[in-house]
């Protein structure tokens, strides 16, 4: 059986999933995110998030984690590092961080990705995921809706142009007036 392929993401009232268009994180939301890397054994990014999710929650050579980290986004970079990662990109020549490029057709290379043994794969980002959903291969949608208008920036999903239907299968209450919305392709 194939391993499902889990898109997450904090979206506003409108729409928005601009990284930085929600409320900002909290040890809550860090936690809940925490414990939805942990539904996975690998990432899959486009070159725009794997740059901005390297840069973030990458362990410095040090080894030691910065100042401005408190202990839940400490938590969360400790199981992000180590886990797989695979990058959707024409531009880049070569990734680390326990990362591997994914080429060519991009359907039946995630299809591929899929097929191998795992718990999840775990997909982030605007468009990468858009054109996942687009081909059908998206399994399971995990919305984080924020209380807040942003009134610009990227759209959830924007650019899929066929219905992709859904069947709500969790709901849940965090703080701040958060909403997660957990759904699967409907059958």
């Amino acid at each position: 059986m194939p391993q499902p392929l889990r898109y997450g993401i904090n979206v506003t009232l409108d729409g928005c999933v601009h990284h930085e268009a929600g409320l900002p994180p909290d040890a809550e939301s860090m936690a809940f995110w925490t414990e939805e890397l942990r539904r996975s054994d690998s990432l899959l990014y486009g070159r725009v998030t794997y740059e901005l999710m390297e840069s973030a929650w990458r362990r410095p050579e040090s080894g030691e984690w910065p100042d401005w980290m408190d202990a839940s986004e400490v938590a969360f970079s400790e199981v992000m590092d180590p886990m797989r990662k695979y990058v959707v990109s024409s531009e880049l020549d070569a990734v680390d961080w326990n990362a591997s490029l994914v080429r060519g057709d991009l359907g039946a290379a995630v299809s591929a990705l899929k097929e191998q043994s795992g718990r999840g794969i775990s997909v982030g980002g605007v468009r990468l995921p858009a054109a996942l959903a687009e081909l059908g291969l998206i399994d399971e949608f995990t919305f984080v809706v924020h209380p807040v208008v942003a009134g610009r920036g990227p759209r959830l999903l924007e650019g899929v142009r066929e219905q992709v239907a859904l069947e709500l299968v969790e709901r849940w209450e965090l703080g701040r007036g958060v909403v997660v919305r957990r759904h699967r392709k409907a059958v």
